[in-house]
């Protein structure tokens, strides 16, 4: 029997980037698709909770069975598991292929890896897919046999009990991809910018931008690096937050 594998995003089902991601792994296994309708970026790990949740058939992807959502990524799961598949064994949850990277501090606010969180949040194995290009007409063609290699290795292997894989591609270049390497978060921030402008009313309103500050540009051991240097990076994310040396160290507090 084929392993049964969810598919969704945070770019809306209608991406070139999940249409990538679900022709990689419709020869791995059985496919079922839950996406949101419209994009999900920067959604974090948001749910619905004040409004009511929609879900409509879609026949975008073909030879896959395939809904779309009016929710958040991490809703887009949720209804999966609990309702269109209940009863039925998940093998594994894909996220993406997201337009941009992923690595850093932008694991926190990314929907891609939202919803391969929520999956590992249930125990079941995940992985987000993200690439290092922000076009809309990006090439994702160079990533399909390594997201083949990675989701068969995580079949095969399996992935440690509620971690979910961030996996990063570099932009397609003429050179090819040096290979894999499981690394680290890099330590860096976003240093944000707010352009104000004004609408025809008079009213003020803002542009958010900025750039990726990197505080360990030398290292080599972190996801940055790897996509800079043409490596696919995967970094095992983990939802416990708890950081235990500072459990330690608060515990010798007076309080």
């Amino acid at each position: 029997m084929k392993p049964l594998i969810v598919v969704s995003n945070d770019d809306g089902i209608t991406s070139p980037g999940i249409a990538t991601l679900i022709a990689a792994v419709k020869e791995i296994g059985d496919v079922f698709v839950l996406a949101p309708d419209s994009p999900n970026s920067g959604m974090g790990h948001a749910i619905t909770v004040d409004k009511t949740l929609h879900t409509k058939k879609s026949n975008i992807h073909e030879g896959v069975e395939a809904y779309e959502c009016s929710g958040t990524p991490a809703d887009c799961v949720k209804l999966a598991k609990h309702h269109y598949l209940n009863g039925r064994k998940i093998d594994l949850v894909v996220s993406g292929i997201n337009h941009g990277h992923n690595a850093s501090l932008s694991v926190l606010y990314s929907g891609t890896m939202a919803a391969a969180r929520e999956a590992s949040i249930e125990g079941i194995p995940a992985i987000g897919f993200s690439i290092d290009d922000f076009s809309y007409d990006t090439d994702f063609s160079h990533t399909i046999p390594w997201i083949q290699k990675i989701c068969k290795a995580a079949l095969k292997n399996g992935i440690p009990k509620h971690n979910a894989l961030n996996v990063n591609f570099p932009k397609k270049s003429d050179e090819t991809i040096k290979g894999i390497k499981v690394v680290r978060q890099t330590d860096g921030f976003w240093k944000e910018e707010f352009d104000a402008r004004k609408d025809p009313h008079g009213r003020q309103y803002f542009w958010m931008g900025g750039e990726f500050i990197n505080h360990e540009p030398e290292s080599t051991d972190t996801d940055i690096w790897c996509i800079e240097n043409n490596y696919v990076a995967i970094v095992p994310c983990h939802y416990d937050m708890t950081n235990y040396e500072g459990v330690k160290k608060l515990s010798a507090w007076e309080f």
